[in-house]
């Protein structure tokens, strides 16, 4: 295997990864407040903001992944 070859492997196993890691997590916040809404709808407003402040911060993590992964792949297997 060149290392071309290898760099894009370890490019879309880290953005591959890193993506359901991310999708999990989302997931899992999203269904948490789901539960938290259902019984204690009256805190709703507060519950979603720290939702999607959450879920933001989960989703920057891919974001990051990708960047440095495609760094990296050009540094190495371009």
């Amino acid at each position: 295997m060149d290392v071309g070859a290898a760099a894009a492997l370890g490019t879309s196993l880290a953005v591959g990864l890193a993506a359901l890691g991310a999708g999990i997590g989302d997931g899992l916040v999203t269904g948490r407040t789901v539960e938290a809404m259902a019984r204690q709808p009256e805190l709703r407003g507060n519950l979603l903001t720290t939702m999607f402040i959450s879920v933001g911060l989960i989703e920057a993590l891919p974001i990051i992944a990708v960047v440095i992964a495609f760094m990296l792949f050009g540094k190495i297997g371009g």
